[in-house]
């Protein structure tokens, strides 16, 4: 083989790897781009799904604290109920009968009678009840949606991670492994909106 031959064989090799690294890089810059714009949109619904955690953890503070708040009047009602009929009782027994001490003491059940059940204010203790249980259900309601967003965004953090490593290591299963786990976020995140008490973890 001749001087030029050899010169031209090297360089038709220096080109062909030249366009073949070229390739290479381009294949690589765009699998790095779609990974990217997966991380972007990973850390987008991250951002959704941490916002509606807070919001769920805040519902569920603010119905717990409303519920204690309507138990606690219940409980007043009950021992203004309770002291109310005792006072009756004693004053029947303690003083002679007639006909002011009956009205009084009639007065003093009917009343006692009012803070069982007072249906037009809503708050009587068969009432204050019912809506300190309602409370109750949207507290558990709004804490099951809070737990179901906190196992979406730790999905999504671990999925973001691994998708950056993904661009790093050049490993392209990191980045299938991401989706599957982005996936799984978002399934979490539907859950704490849609179904937050439909399974307990």
């Amino acid at each position: 083989m001749e001087a030029h031959e050899t010169h031209e064989t090297i360089h038709e090799v220096a080109h062909h790897d030249h366009h073949e690294e070229h390739a290479h890089k381009e294949g690589k810059a765009s699998r790095n781009k779609k990974i990217a714009v997966l991380i972007s949109v990973l850390a987008a619904l991250l951002a959704i799904i941490e916002a509606s955690g807070k919001s769920a953890q805040n519902t569920s503070l603010s119905a717990n604290i409303h519920a204690n708040d309507l138990w606690a009047f219940y409980q007043a009602k009950h021992i203004r109920s309770t002291m109310l009929r005792t006072s009756a009782d004693m004053l029947e027994l303690a003083a002679p009968p007639s006909e002011a001490i009956a009205k009084k003491a009639g007065d003093w059940r009917a009343t006692a009678s009012r803070y069982d059940s007072e249906p037009e204010t809503g708050e009587g203790r068969k009432e204050l009840a019912a809506k300190a249980k309602a409370e109750e259900a949207k507290r558990d309601k709004a804490l099951s949606a809070y737990h179901m967003f906190e196992y979406g965004a730790a999905a999504l953090q671990i999925a973001i991670v691994l998708a950056s490593a993904s661009v790093v290591t050049g490993m392209l299963a990191l980045s299938f492994v991401a989706g599957g786990l982005g996936a799984v976020g978002i399934a979490f995140g539907l859950l704490g909106w849609l179904a937050p008490t439909l399974i307990h973890l």
